[in-house]
């Protein structure tokens, strides 16, 4: 119910009897005031008494959840259009333009279009088109999320074999891949309220951090602002640890393309136990190289085993043992391992402060460890609901709702075959995406929405817990998180409204309805 008073509109805005979700994960009854003319929540209390006006429309949204819009860092494409296929600039910005209008049915109000591993010659004219954009009446498109081409080729999922690559000059080779024009400087360019078509749009970049020259490379693209997130990769606990101690800030699609959790190693997904405080300067990790030295000293091809060469991006059917041919290596040339030196006895202080103190020169010294964020795709297939429950028990503050949908992402889209690329075609069965004739996954068609909904009953969280991993949590990983992703004053006003089971209402962008349900 929308009303409005009797004198002119001063573009103050007032939506009254709903509930909104805090950052605490709570839900509070309470009004929130925003300005329609210059799309942002307001202080409601500082509002009044500065301006001496009430505002001019009143909104009852009679008792519903009134939510910061959701934010898809790892999404393909959506609604019949893929951002890794290239047929032009303005096929491709037509492209973007149509899943921006379509996407805000189920909540979303910004993306971060995901690019999987490509020819060279393709991220040249991709990236340049993938800048920060804000089409009208649509969702926000914050920049670009290249996944690839610095995999492990065991846990490659969709990725073309042939263009999986090293970094053999570090950071030098991410400028070669992904074109220096197309990442930043500085810091400065996050959000800026004058963003436009000229400003870069690196946001996230996904990497095997065990990959030659990978690791040299993360404090370089952590500096720049951008996300460096692990993910394709079986690094060891050791390399994991190291990654995100130079600058790793979030892993992509938790348990899927990486080693499962064992006890002795558990690998990236036991960076959610990593303690508080760790070795300051962990041991020497050796890089994984594709080749190995024979007996007689040359250097011989690994034996590397693919799986089915339509596998799903997340998935890949390579079953990696717990201890990984890096680990191996690493263990035969005598060194300890940053786990076994924590481990020790003769070595772990009683307190952090006592590593630093005591002056014993066997005492490694500690420092403060903060852990990664991580991305969830919780459609009841990538991951199991205790899976899922189980992460996030584990560290509810880094859980980052995705979808990680793929071209056919579309809520009114009936079950059955569709066209995919290169003369492929999927089959949809629900929420199951499989390649036609086969039983492999082939990705995500869920919503975010349905996410929420999914994991809150999953995991046993509150809805308003459930939202802030598809809202602050991914705002946050970015850094946007005084401009996204929360209801905070001077925020934009890019809002959802939801019932009380979670179901999407309606959606507006920049104190705008764009769209409502009928």
């Amino acid at each position: 119910m929308v009303a409005a008073t009797a004198e002119s509109s001063n573009g103050l805005l007032c939506f009254t009897n709903c509930l909104l979700p805090q950052e605490d994960g709570s839900l509070v009854e309470k009004d929130l005031w925003i300005d329609e003319h210059r799309g942002v929540i307001l202080d409601a209390q500082r509002t009044f008494y500065l301006r001496k006006q009430r505002p001019h429309r009143i909104v009852d949204l009679g008792g519903n959840i009134l939510s910061p819009g959701f934010i898809d860092i790892q999404i393909n494409g959506g609604f019949g259009f893929d951002f890794s296929v290239y047929e032009g600039d303005q096929q491709y910005r037509d492209g973007l333009k149509h899943v921006a209008e379509n996407i805000v049915e189920t909540g979303v109000t910004a993306v971060v279009p995901t690019i999987i591993t490509q020819e060279k010659s393709l991220y040249a004219k991709i990236l340049r088109l993938l800048r920060p954009w804000s089409p009208p009446n649509a969702a926000h498109l914050l920049g670009w999320h290249a996944e690839g081409p610095f995999l492990q080729m065991t846990k490659r999922g969709a990725h073309s074999p042939p263009l999986i690559i090293p970094a053999s000059e570090g950071y030098k080779t991410f400028e070669a891949i992904y074109q220096s024009e197309n990442l930043t400087d500085t810091e400065d360019w996050l959000m800026r309220d004058d963003a436009g078509l000229e400003t870069v749009g690196a946001r996230i970049i996904t990497a095997a951090p065990e990959i030659e020259g990978v690791m040299a490379a993360i404090p370089e693209v952590s500096k720049r602002g951008i996300c460096f997130n692990i993910g394709h990769s079986i690094c060891s606990t050791d390399t994991a640890t190291a990654a995100v101690q130079n600058g790793a800030r979030c892993i992509t699609h938790l348990f899927n393309a990486m080693p499962q959790l064992h006890h002795r190693d558990p690998s990236i997904i036991g960076l959610l136990g990593s303690s508080p405080y760790v070795a300051a300067k962990p041991a020497s990790l050796p890089c994984f190289t594709n080749k190995t030295k024979s007996k007689t000293g040359s250097s011989t091809p690994m034996k590397v085993v693919f799986p089915g060469p339509y596998a799903s991006e997340a998935f890949d059917d390579i079953r990696t043992p717990p201890q990984t041919p890096m680990r191996r290596n690493h263990h035969s040339r005598g060194h300890r391992n940053l786990s076994e030196v924590i481990s020790s006895p003769s070595t772990m202080p009683t307190t952090p402060s006592e590593s630093v103190c005591s002056g014993e020169s066997e005492r490694m010294p500690f420092s403060p460890f903060e852990r990664p964020f991580y991305e969830l795709i919780v459609d009841g297939v990538h991951s199991h609901p205790n899976s899922v429950r189980l992460a996030y028990s584990a560290h509810p503050e880094g859980c980052i709702l995705i979808t990680d949908a793929m071209k056919i992402l579309d809520p009114h889209l009936k079950d059955g075959i569709y066209e995919w690329r290169d003369g492929r075609q999927f089959y949809k069965d629900g929420d199951r995406l499989y390649l036609e004739g086969t039983t492999t996954l082939a990705g995500s068609v869920v919503t975010m929405d349905k996410c929420v909904r999914n994991f809150s009953r999953f995991t046993g969280c509150s809805l308003a817990e459930a939202i802030k991993c598809a809202t602050l949590n991914p705002a946050k990983c970015l850094g946007i998180e005084n401009k996204k992703g929360t209801l905070r004053a001077g925020a934009h006003a890019d809002l959802v409204v939801l019932d009380r089971h979670g179901e999407v209402l309606g959606t507006w962008v920049m104190g705008k309805v764009v769209w409502e349900r009928n």
